[in-house]
């Protein structure tokens, strides 16, 4: 099984160049990718779902 490449909030923010706070917005109001939340309460993004992210805003632009 192949591993899935796991991003960490700051190099999602990096990526799509958006701050902390603006990010939460998004999220709020479900329009952030998608987030998977560890045990120890950290946050990791899935590379597949940030590409699916960014497919989802092309299509909406």
């Amino acid at each position: 099984m192949a591993s899935t490449k796991m991003l960490k909030l700051p190099e999602v923010l990096e990526e799509i160049e958006m701050s902390r706070a603006a990010f939460y917005r998004m999220r709020a109001r479900g329009k952030a990718p998608k987030l998977i939340k560890l045990p120890n309460g950290q946050l990791r993004c899935r590379r597949s779902d940030l590409d699916a992210w960014w497919s989802s805003m092309e299509e909406a632009a």
